[in-house]
């Protein structure tokens, strides 16, 4: 009786290296975050954003790598975890060199375009408004939420707006989160542009809740841009808890 034939197909696969499973799960996590770049880069280009403004976006994100390669990370272990508000995107604590003499001057981002949404981690208002006062010119109107609204210098007082958060017993005051909304969306249907900052995040959040006040950063942040105005917010990072300051974050395309 003669031997069978062996069965005729394809021939058997070499065994693979001992690390190509890892090459393999590598280069398609690089060929994944190069596609999400670039389509990020893709989708700010078509708003119509300008080179230095998409300069300053990609800068943003750069600072964050790291961060949101932990996170990736630790989500693929357990379930994932909110962001932590470490450092970001902090700008250089002076323009001179050491030992060079002469006030020091913080460095900021370029002027404000429109369409942005800018976040200043800071205890007092200080870097947010000379932010402000730089970028004011750019805009058709101003609309100031703050207990103390900084002076632009050389504004109309015709195109700025303040809008004093509080309760109802409060005297001059707009009142809550629902009513500040209220106010800006009017604002921004009325102009070409509107600016809006807001310092009072802290009393909002001492006043109404913490939650209150990150839904109404989130729909600023989220329908500001759409009517081609912008957001600037001066914040202290420990009115909110981490979780808290993760969420806040995420809603701003540059934190600083």
């Amino acid at each position: 009786m003669s031997a069978p034939k062996e069965r005729a197909g394809r021939p058997p696969l070499e065994e693979s290296p001992p690390d190509e499973l890892w090459a393999r799960a590598y280069a398609e996590g690089f060929g994944e975050g190069v596609r999400d770049a670039l389509k990020e880069i893709l989708q700010h280009a078509a708003r119509g954003h300008t080179a230095q403004e998409l300069r300053l976006l990609v800068e943003s994100r750069l600072a964050r790598v790291s961060e949101e390669v932990d996170l990736k990370r630790r989500s693929l272990l357990a379930p994932p975890r909110r962001a932590s508000w470490g450092p970001l995107l902090r700008p250089p604590a002076n323009l001179n060199p050491a030992g060079a003499g002469g006030p020091t001057e913080t460095v900021l981002a370029p002027a404000l375009g429109h369409g942005v949404a800018v976040l200043f981690r800071e205890e007092r208002p200080v870097n947010a408004v000379r932010y402000l006062r730089e970028s004011a010119p750019r805009f058709e109107h101003v609309a100031l939420v703050s207990q103390h609204p900084p002076e632009i210098p050389g504004s109309d007082p015709a195109s700025v707006t303040v809008i004093r958060p509080g309760v109802a017993a409060m005297e001059g005051a707009t009142g809550g989160p629902g009513e500040i909304l209220g106010e800006i969306r009017l604002l921004a249907e009325r102009h070409a542009s509107v600016l809006v900052y807001v310092d009072a995040l802290e009393f909002l959040v001492t006043e109404f809740s913490a939650e209150a006040a990150l839904r109404a950063v989130n729909w600023l942040s989220t329908n500001l841009p759409e009517k081609n105005s912008s957001l600037v917010v001066s914040v202290d990072p420990q009115a909110f808890d981490t979780g808290q300051r993760g969420r806040l974050q995420r809603a701003f395309q540059y934190v600083l």
